[in-house]
């Protein structure tokens, strides 16, 4: 069985960082919202109080998923980064509907901004923050594939998208005398937090409900297993993410002649060669002879 990767420390690293930006970005635009009165940087203050209770959730379910198996979980906990991906969405679902009802109560009657130069700078200052975390947790995510920090990651992608629009709505507001452009803003800012709130929490589900790893990664499973020495066939292949590495097992067929012994180092060879295609994988093979008549799980999906 595979050990902890080197890697693992960064996705807690890469949690901690991302509550401490988060913690810093909703004090500075909930300051900014209350000398402006800008509906939309109460909405990006809102946005960054979701990425406060996110990162929490992310850091509790990265710190779980990291425990090594034991007793009562021998597939590990890598399903807890999934469960803080799913509740992340539902946060960020939540507070988009909210935001949504009071931007469109603010759109009919709309009020008027004060310091918007404050408010201005405040997000363009937000938005650089955002952007270099973003930079740090698309390393963390390809060293690591954590599904909570590709989570975390997607909040702060939204949140640099609604730090531009709120951007936009303030200087339409400043330049043009827009009064509605702040309260559009906010609405549309809404409606992207609960795009992306559906796609965090489709993502999540494949992870939490075993769905089977993509096409392509099935038949590179395949090819590698048909390339050792010894092995005639692959049936009952079944894969699944556990959030901290995948899971993978199927029946290699051998030539039904062969001594324990062999068949045994021909199964270790297979198993070794998908792992070698994953950057962490449990594998399990069942040595089966050539041409056996069975029920097969191949048949019963068909």
């Amino acid at each position: 069985m595979a050990g902890r990767p080197p890697a693992a420390g960064l996705a807690r690293t890469a949690s901690l960082v991302s509550l401490l930006v988060a913690l810093t970005l909703v004090s500075i635009k909930v300051w900014a919202w209350l000398a402006t009165g800008s509906m939309s940087l109460l909405t990006s203050a809102a946005d960054g109080l979701v990425d406060v209770l996110a990162s929490l959730v992310t850091l509790v379910g990265v710190r779980y998923a990291l425990r090594p198996v034991d007793k009562g979980h021998r597939y590990g906990h890598g399903k807890a980064e999934a469960v803080a991906a799913f509740i992340q969405a539902l946060l960020l679902a939540a507070a988009g509907v909210g935001l949504g009802i009071e931007s469109a109560g603010r759109l009919i009657n709309p009020q008027p901004l004060a310091q918007l130069g404050l408010g201005i700078w405040v997000i363009v200052v937000s938005s650089l923050a955002a952007g270099g975390l973003v930079a740090m947790q698309s390393y963390v995510v390809r060293r690591t594939g954590s599904t909570a920090i590709a989570a975390d990651r997607a909040h702060y992608i939204t949140d640099v998208a609604v730090n531009v629009a709120v951007l936009v709505a303030l200087l339409l507001d400043h330049l043009f005398g827009w009064t509605r452009a702040d309260a559009l803003g906010a609405l549309g800012i809404s409606l992207y937090m609960l795009w992306n709130a559906r796609g965090m929490a489709a993502d999540a589900l494949k992870q939490l409900l075993d769905r089977e790893l993509g096409a392509e990664d099935r038949q590179r499973i395949r090819r590698a297993v048909l390339a050792c020495p010894g092995v005639r066939g692959i049936h009952d292949l079944r894969t699944r993410n556990g959030g901290d590495r995948v899971f993978v097992e199927f029946h290699v067929e051998v030539d039904g002649s062969l001594t324990v012994d062999v068949g045994h180092e021909i199964g270790d060879r297979a198993e070794e060669a998908v792992r070698g295609l994953f950057c962490r994988a449990d594998v399990t093979a069942h040595l089966e002879p050539a041409g056996i008549l069975d029920e097969r799980l191949d048949d019963l999906v068909r």
